[in-house]
């Protein structure tokens, strides 16, 4: 009922209110909803609703990007993805290990390895709104998107290569088996797989598209049945289901056929906004708030606290800062900053830690070995992280929001109390400073109310979409204004719906000033 209020208005995103309305209905507040009162069965089912969330989530922005992005954009994602997964992975476990010494380090890499994806709901949820269209570039959006659902995938190579250090009794089993199995197994056969999938499932649309056997409904219910079909057979088979599901998205619409028969469709949109509500509210009730004060595992609040903000400072910013020369999409140092800030963890969190307890021994009370303090610790540890991160990332837009509104109203006022110093001059002066005023650019002039076409004929002349004119505007509204106000647009490409960026300079009334030295 107030959905509009909160997310166009506020630009609260449903990650933090799902997570919100979780905490009260969970086990510390209302006690109606209490997922870790499941039993034994608790964590496989924590496991595959991260999963399906994670799927869908994954293949919708395989289909949402523009045809072949993936291929023309490889070498930027290449970049980003690797050294910045590898740089958050070992600075954020030597942090874990200096708060929580009882922990080793590669117990710290396994732990490090669950926060180290960007989660997609969450970057989906911060992308989308209407703040971000209005105010982020579209190929930072578009960057953004496509990294967070290639690295969710890419945590399979890191949290294998801990869980079998951890695990093997011999560093050279531990090695071989990560490669053959964390490498060539599951990211390599679960990507091909996965694009295999879509590219045979496009084909087959495409015919039945054809032969008229096909209406656009079965189009747009592909969205969840072949994202779900695809984890399906990946898992099964022990492959990487996420990049299982990326890969089927991105191949699926390859072409763009996919595309063009789901335009503008928001089914998809309402399955993934319930899908997405419906996944926060789980983990605001599954967060175990009695765990975040165990001292005997040396976990405290406020070393908690603190991991939070190293990693906040440390997984992202850094290496962005340093790389963005090298990524065409990221234009500045202030995009690399934004880029490396809006990298937030969530349900892929919660996923790589549930799916990393399958494979570790049931802890005992008091932990016999490191396996076992590391699987009574790691879901404590990386739940907070999730909390703190959904609210840092989740009220960023919101504060940030509030910051342009403070700042738009101090320009307003300083601009309020200019016009009032104003010299009170005639109208007619207005008008004359108009009727002799020249066009500096060819193109159409706007000049209060009327339009002056730019070639001598009448006729208006087509400027290009990447160019804007320049306006000059005359407002009549302040009493006595002297002068006229001259705004060039500069140019941006077709497609990018950022702002504008406007300068803005200011005509004297020569007119006026010849008058009156005339009189």
């Amino acid at each position: 009922m107030v959905s509009l209020l909160v997310k166009e208005k506020l630009y609260i995103n449903e990650v933090v209110l799902g997570t919100g309305f979780g905490i009260i209905i969970g086990p510390y507040v209302a006690n109606v909803f209490t997922p870790r009162d499941w039993g034994p069965l608790e964590n496989t089912i924590t496991l595959e609703v991260m999963r399906i969330v994670l799927a869908t989530g994954l293949f919708a922005v395989g289909v949402e990007l523009p045809c072949a992005y993936m291929k023309e954009h490889a070498k930027s994602l290449l970049i980003m993805v690797v050294p910045t997964m590898a740089f958050g992975w070992v600075v954020v476990a030597g942090v874990i290990q200096a708060l929580f010494p009882q922990l080793n380090y590669i117990s710290s890499l396994c732990i490090a390895a669950c926060l180290t994806p960007t989660d997609p709901v969450t970057c989906a949820a911060i992308t989308r709104g209407r703040f971000a269209t209005k105010h982020v570039p579209v190929n930072i959006r578009r960057i953004l998107s496509a990294e967070s659902a290639a690295n969710d995938g890419l945590a399979y190579p890191f949290l294998a290569i801990s869980i079998y250090l951890t695990v093997e009794t011999s560093v050279r089993t531990a090695i071989g088996k990560w490669f053959l199995v964390g490498w060539l197994y599951e990211v390599i056969l679960g990507t091909v797989l996965g694009a295999v999938l879509g590219l045979l499932f496009s084909k087959l649309m495409k015919i039945s598209h054809n032969k008229g056997f096909i209406d656009r409904e079965s189009y747009i219910a592909q969205y969840l049945a072949l994202s779900i079909f695809t984890i399906g057979i990946a898992s099964t088979i022990g492959a990487d289901d996420l990049l299982a599901a990326f890969a089927a998205g991105s191949a699926i619409s390859w072409d763009g056929h996919f595309n063009i028969q789901t335009e503008d469709d928001t089914f998809s949109s309402v399955i993934d906004y319930i899908l997405n509500c419906g996944c926060f509210i789980y983990i605001g009730a599954w967060l175990p708030f009695d765990a975040y004060n165990s001292p005997e595992y040396g976990i405290t609040p406020w070393k908690l606290v603190l991991l939070v903000i190293a990693i906040l400072v440390l997984r992202r910013i850094p290496p962005l800062l340093v790389l963005y020369k090298y990524i065409p999409e990221i234009a500045s140092w202030k995009e690399a900053l934004f880029s490396g800030h809006f990298g937030p963890m969530g349900v892929s969190a919660v996923f790589v830690s549930a799916l990393a307890l399958t494979r570790l021994p049931t802890p005992e009370h008091p932990p016999a070995d490191q396996a076992q303090y590391l699987a009574a610790t790691i879901q404590p540890i990386v739940s907070f992280v999730v909390l703190g991160s959904i609210i840092v990332h989740g009220l960023s837009i919101p504060f940030f929001s509030i910051g342009r509104g403070v700042h738009s109203r101090t320009t307003s006022l300083t601009m309020t109390w200019t016009n009032r110093n104003r010299t009170m001059v005639p109208d007619w002066v207005l008008w004359a400073r108009r009727a002799h005023e020249e066009p500096t650019v060819d193109g159409d002039v706007e000049q209060g109310p009327t339009k002056i076409p730019g070639d001598s004929d009448g006729s208006a002349v087509d400027t290009p979409e990447t160019c804007s004119p320049v306006v000059i505007v005359a407002s009549p509204t302040v009493l006595g204004d002297t002068e006229s106000v001259v705004t060039k647009r500069h140019s941006r490409g077709k497609d990018d719906p950022s702002p504008e960026l406007v300068q803005v300079s200011v005509l004297f009334p020569i007119i006026y000033q010849t008058k009156l030295a005339a009189g």
